[in-house]
């Protein structure tokens, strides 16, 4: 499409005051040549907004560039409609704000140069968002048949909290659960933790409630006894096979919602305890039974006058659990409450690593501490033995300073939680470490006939069909929970459509589980109406683009397949990609991935970087104009970190020119040779941290950016540049006040090195 161009350069912001705004003017008409181009105050004021709509309108502009603020402030202002583009120039929290006069160079009369050096920097910015512009087009969605129906698997108390929270909101369910009968854990309880004020007496169990609601709504079709047998498609138009006793049904799925729940981690492991070897020593979800059965001590039947509670018992462990369960705290003083409900001269003794009870259940512990009959104190346990029907604990560095010895009736163990996924989970890892270093059997995973992997397609809770396998990758870097972005994402999975809430998720009570369910079925609804709209979800919510692919020039190295942090690409049996657009969260990592550079998007390519790489003026030489650093920064982490520092009156060096990705997964090896055959003197890559603790929006690309180095060094060597010119960095976020400092030192090494021999062809 032929661009119109409206050039717009704000004033105000201190920006007119140190920028020599006619140089800058002359600058982008020679070398853009735009349809207009206007200085006004304050272009997002009222009367600059109204002077640009009446020039969209008058001289049918359809590209505006707003050079001023960053784009993270003021984007609704500067919306002028579906049919115009708009590319922000950041010329004040890049530009004038952040500026650092450069030392040891000479007076800018005494240059070639034709401007001052915050006026270069202005005018490289200006050209980039124009250049942008040019290369810039309207993606047009691809939007199928959408079936707006939502599958929750698990019929536990969080699925069905899920189920009547999505039918309340007008949209069909259908409920799978593997049991005969509705409710999960939830349903074998006796009672419940607080959930209300003043949060400190157990709670009638209302689940029958619950399960009745589901049953008697008819938005939602119940599934008992039944387990999936695959879900095809991608969101929008999944296809789910479900066996119902011996039979199959083909349901038409929009979104599904994984609330397959947990299991009690493996008591049997825990014979130091007692367990197994003391007929009186239970866990807690076996205690939870006998408690609604009237509470009798199994070795003989008789009451229960005295009980025991061990906490973290398999957990925070490296032997067992490495984490913390977070609800047996909760559950042991609940626990305890029964003990006293059912005989008032009943004694309980609880003791405790740490006692975590967060928030408002504070009170349900102060609630404990307040009863006589409740003894409550952090030890380490000695022995486990038994005299008689009692079980014998022996603790010691007990709070009181001594060691003590209770002879109980009986003993529960704290033991933690184990999401449903685990089992899978140990399944993938074996899949990924087996046969690594034979090529053959690499090929053979690929197309399922690897034994492990027909033993994982039938553990995996969702048996997905995708290229990258039936289930969530890389679950065992979090014990076998459902891969979830913790920080900025929770119920998200690397499955677009596919959303985790309750305990398949993290361990949680079900006060909390209560609101996971509600945010993954709006979150599933949400993505159901996005893909009905052809637009993609979090993080790039609204974003009508999607990866484009010139096939004739693939040569099937599937890179892009296996790199796709969501399995958005399936491929042929020749290795050609299959494109799934609803699955496609816009991320680039395809793009980064590609050697031959055939995906692109409409408003997001490597010709157009490459073309705002070419726009930056380099100085031939170091000594008058200075050193020119590209920094390729993530658009969710470190440029908001950027805009935080200058906001803040942070400075940098006056060297570097800014241009913002999708993620650094998507950044391509070919802006990095661009960059250096154009004289830049190095690259700084400053995207988010990668690893367990991740907090890449697209998951894994910071991670892929930096395996890529290698293939950038051997690019840089190939050019006869040092391979040090180009460095990753991670910053999150929230360390706006370190990037100041990231720069000048990365700024400061490429000084070490020298120009690049590059500067002037």
């Amino acid at each position: 499409m032929a661009k119109k161009i409206g050039v717009y350069i704000c004033t105000s912001c201190d920006i007119g005051n140190r920028v020599d705004i006619e140089k800058v003017k002359e600058f982008i008409d020679d070398e853009c040549a735009p349809h207009l181009i206007k200085e006004l105050p304050f272009l997002c004021g009222q009367e600059a907004v109204e002077t640009i709509k009446q020039d969209i309108a008058e001289e049918e502009l359809n590209a505006v560039c707003i050079a001023g603020c960053s784009p993270r402030v003021n984007w609704d202002v500067f919306d002028f409609g579906p049919e115009v583009f708009v590319e922000r120039a950041n010329i004040r929290e890049l530009g004038v704000w952040s500026f650092k006069e450069p030392e040891g160079l000479p007076p800018i009369e005494e240059t070639d140069l034709e401007a001052d050096h915050i006026t270069m920097l202005v005018q490289d910015y200006v050209k980039m968002a124009v250049m942008k512009l040019e290369k810039i087009e309207k993606p047009e969605p691809e939007i199928p048949e959408i079936n707006k129906t939502i599958l929750v698997l698990g019929g536990g108390f969080t699925g069905l909290s899920a189920a009547l929270d999505a039918a309340k909101a007008g949209y069909d369910v259908v409920v799978v659960e593997k049991e005969a009968e509705l409710g999960g854990f939830a349903a074998k309880m006796y009672k419940k933790t607080p959930s209300k004020y003043p949060f400190t007496d157990t709670e009638e169990n209302d689940i029958n409630k619950l399960i009745e609601a589901v049953e008697q709504n008819d938005k939602i079709k119940v599934l008992t006894s039944a387990t999936v047998q695959k879900i095809a498609g991608a969101p929008g138009i999944y296809e789910a096979t479900v066996k119902v006793g011996e039979e199959e049904q083909t349901l038409n799925i929009g979104a599904v919602v994984l609330a397959t729940g947990w299991k009690p981690y493996d008591a049997s492991k825990l014979s130091h305890l007692g367990y197994g070897q003391i007929k009186n020593v239970v866990t807690n979800v076996e205690f939870e039974t006998l408690a609604k059965e009237g509470l009798k001590r199994p070795s003989d039947g008789a009451p229960v006058k005295s009980v025991a509670f061990i906490q973290c018992a398999g957990q925070r462990d490296p032997e067992h659990l490495p984490y913390c369960s977070s609800i047996c705290c909760m559950v042991s003083l609940k626990q305890a409450q029964y003990v006293r409900e059912l005989d008032e001269n009943a004694k309980a003794f609880i003791f405790y690593k740490d006692m975590r009870t967060t928030g408002i259940m504070e009170n349900y512990y102060k609630a404990a501490q307040d009863d006589p009959g409740i003894f409550l104190t952090k030890a380490e346990i000695e022995e486990i033995s038994q005299d008689g029907d009692q079980v014998v604990v022996k603790v010691k560095d007990t709070l009181l300073g001594e060691d003590l010895e209770v002879k109980v009736d009986m003993l529960v163990l704290a033991t933690g939680i184990v999401p449903t996924t685990l089992e899978e989970a140990k399944l993938e890892l074996e899949c990924k470490s087996q046969d690594k270093q034979e090529e053959e059997k690499k090929e053979e995973s690929e197309t399922c006939e690897n034994p492990l992997l027909t033993k994982l397609q039938e553990a995996s809770c969702l048996k997905l069909q995708y290229r990258q396998g039936p289930t969530f990758p890389d679950l065992m870097l979090f014990d076998g929970f459902a891969d979830s972005n913790y920080i900025c994402f929770p119920y998200e999975t690397r499955r677009t459509g596919i959303y985790a809430a309750g305990c398949v998720r993290q361990p949680m009570g079900m006060v909390t589980a209560k609101e996971d369910a509600t945010g993954a079925a709006l979150k599933a609804i949400q993505c159901i109406e996005s893909a009905n709209r052809g637009v993609a979800v979090h993080p790039r919510s609204g974003d009508m683009s999607y990866p484009k692919f010139n096939f004739v020039r693939c040569t099937q190295c599937k890179r892009c397949t296996e790199e796709c942090p969501f399995g958005a690409l399936d491929d042929d049996e020749k290795g050609t990609p299959k494109p799934n657009p609803t699955r496609c969260r816009r991320c680039g990592t395809c793009m980064g991935a590609c050697p031959e550079r055939v995906i692109s998007f409409d408003n997001y390519s490597i010709t157009m970087v490459n073309d705002m790489i070419t726009s930056i003026q380099v100085p031939e030489y170091a000594e008058d104009g200075g050193y020119r650093i590209l920094v390729l920064c993530c658009e969710n982490d470190a440029y908001p970190a950027l805009d935080m520092a200058a906001m803040r009156g942070k400075k940098w060096s006056s060297y570097v020119r800014f241009i913002p990705v999708r993620c650094l997964g998507s950044v391509n090896t070919q802006w990095i040779a661009e960059a250096m055959s154009k004289g830049i003197d190095g690259v700084l890559l400053l995207g988010c941290k990668y690893g367990e603790d991740y907090q890449c929006h697209f998951v894994k690309g910071s991670e892929l950016c930096n395996r890529r180095m290698e293939n950038v060094a051997e690019t840089l060597s190939r050019l006869q540049v040092e391979a040090e010119r180009v460095k990753q960095v991670q910053v999150s976020i929230d360390e706006y006040d370190k990037v100041p400092e990231i720069i000048d030192k990365f700024v400061e090494e490429i000084e070490g090195f020298g120009a690049n021999p590059y500067k002037g062809f």
